[in-house]
């Protein structure tokens, strides 16, 4: 999938799913919880065991289908090439790094660095980066994406961290592309409840297409 349609089909579907787990078995449990539930962006961290071969091993079953498994907490440009290698299709990181996202430029994958002030998010424009993360979003609360709307409404922005169900529209309203959402989405995982992350995911699925199909 090229660089320009990834991109399109993160506005349109709005959602992406943060995948953190204490085991690659869990972890693999969890995001096909997370996909029998309707969300199509997969991010796998790489605080998850095993990751890279997570990554692998999704990008080759989910090849031919209507999923996109990409890559999070990239903090440097050897794991993010060692990611697209695997076959992540988006890079994630907490954080701007510049080299990071020049190698995911260079290699055409869309780039997703996290940023808390105006002046990393500058930054993250001048360099290219396609999507720029807003991280930790609930240290800020959806009133952060009108303030650098406001300045920078070329940006295009998405919260990551204290996403919920109940506040996703709040984010998309406030002006946000798409919501990544991790351990609100996944609690059930801890238990091995893996129906209930499933039926969380339809539940944020719910949410956000409301928001995208304008019913709100």
């Amino acid at each position: 999938m090229e660089k320009e349609k990834i991109i399109g089909k993160l506005k349109n579907e709005g959602i992406v799913a943060v995948v953190r787990a204490e085991s690659m078995e869990r972890g693999e449990k969890t995001i096909e919880a997370i996909i029998s539930g309707g969300i199509h962006f997969i991010e796998v961290t790489m605080t998850v065991p095993g990751a890279v071969d997570i990554i692998q091993a999704l990008a080759r079953k989910y090849k031919d289908k209507d999923i996109v498994i990409g890559a999070g907490t990239v903090l440097d440009p050897e794991t993010a090439r060692a990611v697209i290698l695997a076959g992540a299709k988006y890079v994630v990181s907490p954080a701007l790094n510049s080299e990071t996202v020049k190698l995911c430029n260079r290699y055409r994958v869309p780039v997703m660095p996290g940023v808390m002030t105006v002046k990393e998010a500058i930054e993250a424009l001048e360099l290219g980066c396609d999507v720029i993360k807003v991280f930790p979003g609930n240290l800020f609360g959806p009133s952060i994406i009108r303030s650098f709307k406001g300045p920078l409404p070329q940006g295009i922005f998405m919260p990551t961290g204290g996403v919920e169900v109940d506040n996703a529209a709040d984010w998309l309203n406030a002006g946000a592309v798409a919501v990544g959402t991790g351990s609100n989405l996944t609690v059930g995982a801890k238990t091995g409840d893996y129906e209930a992350v499933t039926r969380k995911a339809e539940e944020f699925v719910s949410a956000v297409d409301k928001v995208k199909r304008g019913k709100t």
